[in-house]
């Protein structure tokens, strides 16, 4: 996965914008924390399946370390 739970909103919207509906439908303010201080455990698991698969984004398409 590209986006992950140490990145913040703000930050993922300015890299992919076609997420920031996603934030809206989660009723997620754009801050500079990082999701994984701002969301439950569930919450923050579903956000990301989403917030991934609308860049397009899986394991699959990611190698290790970057």
């Amino acid at each position: 996965m590209v986006i992950q739970s140490n990145m913040s909103p703000k930050a993922i919207v300015e890299v992919w914008k076609e997420t920031a509906p996603i934030f809206v439908k989660f009723n997620l303010p754009l801050t500079e924390k990082t999701l994984e201080t701002i969301l439950g455990t569930d919450t923050l698991t579903a956000l990301l399946i989403e917030l991934n698969a609308a860049v397009r984004s899986s394991t699959a398409t990611c190698i290790e370390g970057g």
